[in-house]
């Protein structure tokens, strides 16, 4: 999968500039866009900042929303080796923050030792991450449901993503998140994440003890439906075996819109204070 020209650009920026590089993986349903405040809040704090999209994703939601069919076919495999190749472009490691399935992509990329220090929010499940709370099981439900959406790019609801993302923030909150973020995402994902414990050959598996994985800090929202707490304090027992140093940090009356919705600032700054820390 080539890097669009955008995305080049970035990475030539950022080695231009000399400064520590900070890659932001955004998770299904989302753009890269959703990242714009975290970019501008990294590169005042002196940072470069660079936020690559999933494979063939539109640069615009208006783009996105006109051709959503575009998302579909896209596995957790793909998008984390675009990623991967957009890090080996830069001319030093670089810091990766995830959300939701970027988490999960985040942790699969530090344990491909291509992380300096990550922070995955929000974190999907992967592969030896047992719980399986009954929230997390209805937002996944209007994909899953209907084995004919492995193959498709799936829009969620209004309802749906006030249930899934914005169950947290107030209803005129939520109304305005949906007319301004959410586009299809790819069904692959979620019957991936169902399945990952019952299939060996998984494409949704960490490497939790390499010691090329580098510092984490997983961030978890307590209201979080899509990846509750119970999902981010197993992958955290996978994680802290590891050598680096491993912290996870709940965030209190926080739902899975917290890195895009009015309070994202406070999870930028608990995420910088953790790249300033060791990186």
């Amino acid at each position: 999968m080539s890097l669009t020209s955008r995305e080049r650009q970035e990475i030539t920026q950022a080695n231009a500039s000399g400064l520590r590089p900070v890659v932001f993986v955004h998770g299904l349903w989302m753009l890269a866009s959703s990242w714009a405040p975290w970019l501008a809040f990294f590169e005042e704090n002196g940072y470069a900042t660079l936020a690559p999209g999933w494979p063939d994703d539109p640069e615009t939601v208006d783009q996105a929303r006109a051709n959503p069919q575009v998302f579909a076919r896209k596995s957790v495999k793909q998008v984390t080796d675009h990623m991967a190749e957009a890090i080996g472009r830069l001319s030093q490691p670089p810091a990766v923050i995830g959300h939701s399935f970027g988490g999960l992509i985040t942790q699969q990329l530090a344990g491909r030792g291509l992380a300096a220090v990550s922070v995955p929010i929000d974190s999907a499940p992967f592969r030896g991450v047992l719980p399986l709370p009954v929230s997390a099981l209805r937002s996944a439900l209007p994909v899953i449901g209907n084995p004919a959406n492995y193959r498709r790019a799936v829009a969620l609801t209004y309802d749906q993503f006030r249930y899934s993302f914005a169950n947290a923030v107030s209803e005129s909150e939520a109304k305005r998140l949906y007319e301004t973020y959410p586009v299809a995402g790819s069904g692959i994902p979620l019957f991936q994440a169902a399945t990952a414990n019952v299939n060996p050959f998984t494409e949704i598996k960490v490497d939790t003890k390499t010691p090329r994985r580098g510092p984490m800090l997983l961030i978890t929202g307590e209201r979080d439906h899509i990846a509750p707490s119970a999902i981010a304090n197993a992958s955290y027992k996978k994680q802290r075996r590891n050598a680096a140093a491993t912290s996870i940090r709940e965030i209190p009356n926080r739902g899975h819109s917290l890195v895009f919705d009015s309070g994202w600032q406070e999870i930028a700054e608990t995420a910088l204070a953790f790249v300033k820390e060791h990186h």
